[in-house]
């Protein structure tokens, strides 16, 4: 009788506190996505904390009824003499529930792990919107190469349309994360990494780096604002409008450590992302004391003769030597 009642107690407290966190789900984004990969993401969560949940739930309500009904109590002078023995059918059902559901487990998870490949296009009748990220400390360029424009700490993409994202760094690495929409990826300097993502409805989602990234890391957010495709082609040709163009020496100003709030460039020099992958390519470049690598002294010259041709400015960066 009283393990029945610690039995209906231990299930009430479960539904209690299962209650209780769903009623918080409006905060947890990643639980309300918005796009094919972000529910494909919440759905392995999901899986596995059920999958867990089985193991982990009975084990802590028996260890619970243990602690209590075999505890000592006060005054007790009886020797401690325990009658050995051993079960072998329990042994079975204990050490085979585990293991069934970890095999299980592995499964779901290598499937969902090939499925979410970040690189892998998404299936879609549209073709793909190419945005190029760069993190910089302590904001976020995104540049649209097609379009010939860039925002700073401001993403606009259009609905139910495929996003093909290039994003490097050319900062200490961070980790670029629209938690509604899918997960993160890291931006590293010298690599340009790739994610496809898609929004599949109209609204307005929260961007940020997950990484830490020095003092004003937790500045480095940006609005996703997800439109219909008429209102992406209006925003893309106001921003052609505007009277700001991204320079070689601008950019160069925005790299420096510092916050900065939305900025829009009507233009933005050719091959500006893959100028900041390339710099670090050889191993020689060091942003702001953080080194990219080491140099030989076969590649000193080349290093000068690159940052020469590319206009940097070595008052404003540390080089190696």
């Amino acid at each position: 009788m009283k393990m029945r009642k610690l039995v209906q107690a231990g299930m009430l407290f479960m539904m209690v506190a299962i209650i209780l966190v769903l009623s918080g789900c409006s905060q947890a984004m990643v639980l309300d996505p918005k796009g094919p990969v972000g529910a494909e993401q919440r759905d392995l969560i999901v899986i596995a904390t059920i999958l867990c949940g089985v193991i982990l739930v009975p084990v802590l309500v028996l260890t619970g009824w243990i602690v209590w009904r075999y505890r000592d109590s006060k005054g007790n002078k009886a020797s401690y003499k325990p009658n050995w023995s051993h079960s072998t059918s329990l042994e079975i059902v204990w050490w085979a529930v585990p293991i069934i559901i970890i095999v299980t487990l592995a499964v779901i998870t290598l499937k969902y792990t090939y499925a979410l490949e970040p690189s892998k296009p998404l299936k879609s009748d549209k073709e793909p919107i190419t945005i190029q990220v760069t993190s910089l400390d302590w904001k976020w360029l995104f540049t649209y190469p097609e379009q010939g424009v860039a925002t700073v700490n401001y993403l606009q993409i259009p609905e139910d349309t495929p996003i093909k994202f290039e994003l490097t760094s050319d900062a200490p690495m961070n980790s670029f994360w629209i938690p509604q929409l899918g997960g993160q990826i890291y931006t590293m300097s010298g690599m340009a990494m790739t994610l496809y993502l898609q929004a599949d409805e109209i609204g307005h989602y929260f961007g940020t780096g997950a990484n830490f990234s020095g003092e004003h890391f937790a500045d480095m957010t940006f609005d996703v604002n997800a439109t219909s495709r008429e209102d992406f082609d209006a925003f893309i040709a106001k921003t052609k409008k505007v009277p700001t163009k991204l320079t070689k020496e601008g950019y160069d100003e925005l790299a420096m450590p510092g916050k900065s709030g939305v900025k829009y460039f009507s233009e933005v020099p050719d091959g500006l992302f893959e100028q900041v992958v390339n710099k670090y390519t050889n191993g020689q470049s060091v942003h702001n004391g953080h080194s990219a690598g080491h140099e030989n002294k076969d590649t000193k010259k080349e290093s000068s003769m690159d940052h020469s041709q590319m206009q940097m400015d070595h008052s404003q960066m540390n080089m190696s030597k």
